[in-house]
């Protein structure tokens, strides 16, 4: 018996290591964890080996950036 690569949980919050992108973690598709931005937008697919946890400060961090990026537009 094999364990699910695809960690953290469908629903929590993670950090891709590649590049410190934040975002929702929307499940898994060959054994890629799938996770969406903070806000909406496009999924990216990342390899379970760079995805952890998002500690709750980079998630606050994200959304403030989010909040921000929409006060900005015209």
């Amino acid at each position: 018996m094999s364990e699910d690569p695809c960690v953290p949980e469908t629903g929590t919050f993670a950090v891709d290591f590649r590049d410190g992108s934040v975002g929702q973690v929307m499940g898994c598709e060959g054994g890629l964890v799938q996770l969406r931005p903070i806000g909406g937008g496009r999924e990216w697919d990342c390899p379970p080996a760079s995805v952890r946890e998002a500690p709750p400060v980079e998630v606050l961090r994200e959304r403030v950036r989010q909040v921000n990026r929409e006060g900005r537009l015209p």
